[in-house]
């Protein structure tokens, strides 16, 4: 394949339209919109996971680093890796503490950190990377959550930022048509 790429190129371009200006205007808005998703996951990632470290290790939780870095990677899927973690959390604290105020401790800490994430940090940090209107963001994971359950909630902001990214081109080219210059 790497020596005949020119050839299939050459071979698929057949296929495509001679003029490509709204495609590849929508291909560089969704590049831009999903690298800057990623990106923004990143920093939600690290900050969930340094902020679940200090708050563990303060209330003297074992395994602080590790049980806050899979909560910090829990926030890749939004709801369920929320759900998932907290039922390990909860397992980990009561084997430490058994029930005891200790263990009503790091659930509430868990469970604040985890609102916050969910209805400050998420929102914000992401309608703002991907200049998606916090909204937006949440009718997304629930609208595609709910046709493609797992994977609806995985993919829900890129879908989102690529339909978003298609109705912007397409209304730039119509009002770009529809101007008399």
């Amino acid at each position: 394949m790497l020596k005949d790429k020119a050839a299939i190129l050459a071979w698929g371009r057949r296929f495509l339209p001679d003029n490509m200006d709204l495609t590849e205007s929508v291909w560089q808005e969704a590049n831009v919109q999903v690298t800057n998703y990623i990106r923004g996951k990143g920093w939600e990632l690290l900050i969930i996971w340094a902020v679940s470290f200090a708050v563990f290790r303060a209330l003297g939780l074992q395994f602080s680093l590790l049980i806050s870095l899979f909560v910090g990677l829990s926030v890749i899927i939004p709801y369920i890796g929320v759900t998932v973690m907290g039922f390990v959390m909860a397992l980990i604290a009561f084997i430490q503490w058994g029930w005891s105020g200790e263990f009503a401790s790091a659930m509430i800490a868990y469970a604040v950190i985890q609102i916050i994430d969910g209805n400050l940090l998420a929102p914000l940090l992401l309608s703002g990377v991907v200049n998606l209107h916090p909204v937006a963001i949440v009718v997304a994971i629930l609208l595609f959550g709910g046709l493609w359950g797992l994977w609806g909630l995985f993919f829900a902001i890129p879908l989102a930022t690529l339909i978003n990214a298609v109705l912007k081109a397409w209304f730039a080219r119509v009002e770009h048509r529809g101007d008399p210059a």
